[in-house]
């Protein structure tokens, strides 16, 4: 018998809702870097499988089938996570141990356009070296 089986049913629906918030996130992300994101897709991924074996485990562990299911679930989690570590480690270090620039994203939408060609706007707010940020009261002397 488990200590509190109800809260920690709670507990891990909740971390299956981040997990599967996050995976939406990193599918989604994914996507836009060509999928040069996939150990973020693997975490995700094992969140959400991690989170469903222990819902397993702790609602339905008495019967076998279950019981099996979830351990099996947590088996493939833990390799997703594994497989995560692995994957972040090569992308994020080159061999000679300096850091690899984080890819660069899809130039799609208007949003992202360049602005278009025209007189410079004028600066508003500029702070001169040796003055304070802008709105601030003026050094005392």
């Amino acid at each position: 018998m488990i200590a509190g089986r109800k809260y920690w049913i709670v507990v891990w629906y909740g971390i299956l809702l981040l997990g599967v918030l996050g995976l939406w996130a990193s599918l989604y992300w994914g996507r836009r870097t060509r999928w040069r994101n996939l150990d973020e897709v693997l975490r995700a991924l094992g969140t959400v499988l991690v989170s469903t074996g222990m819902l397993l485990l702790l609602q339905l562990g008495r019967v076998p089938l279950w019981r099996g299911t979830g351990e099996a679930l947590l088996a493939v989690a833990l390799a997703c996570f594994v497989g995560a570590f692995g994957l972040g480690r090569r992308t994020a270090a080159r061999p000679s141990g300096e850091l690899v620039a984080p890819p660069a994203l899809e130039t799609e939408g208007p949003a992202l356009r360049p602005p278009a060609p025209g007189p410079p706007r004028p600066a508003t707010d500029v702070v001169t070296p040796g003055t304070s940020s802008p709105g601030a009261p003026p050094p005392a002397s």
